[in-house]
């Protein structure tokens, strides 16, 4: 096991620092000079040297990425030039605002999903499975910022149950945190609960049709037994690796949600990154969802191993 984890984390750094390079090379080659952004309407020759010089942009892209990477290691992620404040307290704020809502969307597809996946399976061809079809196909096809739009409508303004917009600390107030989040949550959650629904419904089936569990029946194993031990358990490779997929698009579809909701989370800070040509805050929130997926399919290779004994004595060889 300590092989298998080794390795796996090796192959994981490597893929880190290559990243890094294609981060910071396509930030730079994105099209505008960050100087005159800064520099404002009334800019002068010597406003535009002098921020220059003071964010490094005169150094050559070799000696501005050995500087990138020497301080990132210390924890430095760099200032802001659009702010003047350091970026590693801006996504520092917005960071936990995008974990929990993220947080919140997996539990409720791994709830729901699997749920309703093992269910559909299990009564194959009856009412449950036609239901259980018909929402996940309704879930897949309607548009994230339209579903947001209508939540909002429903429950925030013509039912006032939840909030629509901003946010607060679940430390500060547990319970005004819910009524901002689960909305968000639900809009972010539901497309990837249908995803996880239809793949945990096709190996479920495969599953169940398997000669290990027709052995199990056999030797007299109740019926949850026989499902949630032996055929989810196998069933579970496969939902994982679902899983760990989609929540890179739990990430990117933050953005959207967090507008929608306007949620002071990585959404917003990419986006104001954007617009300003804030190299130092644009890089480092792509890097850090960069390092999120890193550390997601590591996560996920980890679990394999788990539920998978084979997988980590081939892995480790």
């Amino acid at each position: 096991m300590t092989k298998y984890l080794l390795t796996r984390l090796r192959q994981s750094l490597i893929t880190l620092f290559l990243v890094s390079i294609v981060v910071f090379a396509g930030i730079r080659a994105l099209p505008g000079d960050p100087a005159l952004a800064l520099a404002g309407e009334e800019r002068s020759p010597e406003a535009l040297a002098a921020i220059r010089e003071a964010y490094g942009l005169n150094d050559s892209i070799v000696v501005q990425y050995g500087r990138f990477i020497g301080h990132a290691l210390t924890g430095d992620l760099g200032t802001s030039s659009r702010t003047g404040l350091p970026v590693a307290d801006a996504i520092g704020q917005a960071l936990p605002v995008t974990l929990e809502l993220a947080a919140l969307s997996l539990l409720l597809a791994v709830v729901l999903g699997i749920g309703a996946g093992v269910v559909a399976a299990v009564r194959r061809g009856k009412p449950e499975e036609w239901l259980a079809n018909g929402i996940a196909l309704i879930g897949l096809s309607i548009p994230t910022f339209w579903l947001g739009i209508v939540l909002v409508l429903g429950f925030a303004i013509a039912i006032p149950v939840f909030a629509a917009s901003g946010y607060v600390p679940f430390g500060t107030d547990p319970v005004d945190n819910l009524r901002r989040m689960v909305l968000p949550a639900i809009v972010l959650g539901s497309g990837l609960a249908a995803v996880v629904m239809r793949q945990t419904r096709a190996a479920m089936l495969d599953s169940l049709s398997a000669d290990y569990v027709r052995t199990a029946r056999a030797k007299g194993l109740s019926k949850r037994s026989v499902v949630g031990g032996h055929a989810l358990r196998t069933s579970l490779v496969t939902v994982v690796t679902v899983l760990g997929l989609q929540l890179g698009h739990l990430i990117s579809g933050a953005v959207v949600t967090e507008q929608i909701f306007v949620l002071p989370g990585f959404g917003k800070l990419t986006i104001d990154a954007v617009f300003t040509r804030d190299y130092a805050t644009l890089q480092a929130v792509v890097l850090c969802t960069s390092a999120a997926y890193i550390l997601i399919n590591l996560l996920v290779d980890v679990v394999y191993s788990v539920i998978d004994p084979r997988i980590r004595l081939g892995g480790a060889r």
